[in-house]
């Protein structure tokens, strides 16, 4: 019998289209429940790259993060846009302090800066916000993934494998 879990996407117009795919297509396989969240239910989204688009199930206000195994934050744009909603920066708050896995990569953690919760952490993001990072209090090391308690990031693309692979381990993979 399958452990499965609800895990949340947080999105946006303008998210990196393999940030979001690939780790997407990875819970899916794995028998997880995927649930995209946006600023508004219903929205369709697209990537920057234009290869993939995907329609939010929840509107921020309406999603409870206590419902999620774990919460996954695509960059790109995607991220500026989510980062200053009052709505996102409580759902990622309440879901760090119920230890709720939360994996940003890319731009992703700029979510995790603006929802005040990098204080003492170590983490990484693309290099470009490494000092968004570390002005919220987090402390910035170039590597392809990071683990902090319950928060999981990584860089760029590139290290997508990684992140998907740490991030599935935290929350048990299902798939043989």
């Amino acid at each position: 019998m399958q452990n499965t879990k609800k895990i949340a996407f947080l999105l946006a117009e303008g998210f990196e289209d393999s940030e979001m795919q690939n780790p997407y297509d990875e819970m899916v396989k794995n028998g997880h429940e995927t649930v995209i969240i946006g600023l508004r239910a219903g929205q369709e989204l697209k990537g920057k790259n234009g290869t993939v688009s995907y329609t939010t199930h929840l509107s921020i206000d309406e999603a409870d993060p206590n419902d999620y195994a774990a919460i996954i934050i695509p960059g790109g744009s995607s991220p500026s846009k989510l980062m200053d909603n009052k709505n996102v920066q409580q759902f990622v708050q309440e879901a760090d302090a119920s230890c709720v896995t939360i994996a940003a990569i890319c731009h992703g953690p700029q979510v995790l800066a603006a929802a005040g919760i990098l204080e003492g952490r170590t983490l990484t993001s693309y290099p470009g916000i490494a000092g968004e990072v570390e002005r919220a209090g987090g402390r910035f090391i170039d590597k392809k993934v990071v683990v902090d308690q319950n928060l999981i990031t990584s860089r760029t693309p590139e290290d997508e494998p990684a992140f998907i692979s740490e991030t599935l381990e935290k929350i048990g993979v299902n798939a043989w």
